[in-house]
């Protein structure tokens, strides 16, 4: 059996107020789901690790065959929650520990 390899991605929000992690969360899925379909996003294995609204950082999993993808889909998140949001992308790493040492 193959082990299932994975990523976890140190996201900063740029935006006036900081939405909700539903909100968030919602925002990035429609806009995988735009993209590349039903099936496409579902093959992300995205999942929200860390939310810290005070410093506005996000900590998402993805598969690994799909970091792409994902950072196609985080590059058109332009609102969330009826905001303007911009993402920007810190640091990519295959391990939390060394993803929270990088930033």
């Amino acid at each position: 059996m193959k082990r299932v390899k994975r990523r976890y991605l140190a996201l900063q929000l740029e935006c006036e107020r900081v939405p909700s992690e539903r909100e968030f969360m919602d925002a990035v899925w429609a806009s995988v789901t735009r993209l590349f379909g039903e099936v496409g996003a579902s093959l992300t294995g995205l999942t929200l690790i860390d939310f810290d609204p005070v410093r506005r950082v996000v900590v998402i999993r993805v598969l690994l065959a799909s970091l792409l993808s994902v950072r196609a889909g985080l590059a058109a998140v332009t609102s969330v929650g009826g905001l303007e949001v911009s993402v920007h992308v810190l640091s990519v790493s295959g391990t939390i520990k060394t993803l929270f040492s990088n930033f």
